[in-house]
């Protein structure tokens, strides 16, 4: 069982929610407590426009194949940004400051009201 806090009930099961990108081509299943989306400010992010949150490894599953994709490292080459090499929309990234997880790209997931979700600004540009 895992535990929260000195309470020993069993976690609930996070949401399930189906993603793709904008031609449908990438597609994919994430597992997600949307409590919140990261919006960051730094030089690929701001123009982007991706309201980003962060999932465990194992709670991403791909539903195409790998090789729809594309990916991009800029700056410190750390992190990885996936994006369908038909339509260019970036589904999901791999952050530089985070290891095992993933970060979703909230505007590709199906029914999801995006004015429901609490924004979190991150200042990307200010790391070196």
């Amino acid at each position: 069982m895992a535990e929260r806090g000195r309470d020993l009930r069993p976690l609930a099961p996070l949401p399930s929610y189906t993603g793709s990108c904008h031609c449908g081509q990438v597609r994919f299943e994430v597992q997600a407590d949307l409590d919140h989306v990261r919006i960051c400010d730094c030089s690929i992010c701001k123009r982007r426009g991706a309201l980003i949150h962060r999932v465990a490894e194992g709670d991403l599953r791909m539903l195409s194949s790998w090789d729809d994709l594309a990916s991009y490292k800029f700056n410190t080459l750390q992190a990885t940004d996936y994006f369908c090499k038909t339509c260019g929309i970036l589904p999901f990234r791999r952050p530089r400051t985070a290891l095992n997880v993933w970060g979703v790209n909230v505007r590709c997931l199906e029914g999801v009201n995006l004015d429901d979700i609490p924004i979190e600004r991150v200042f990307g540009s200010k790391l070196s």
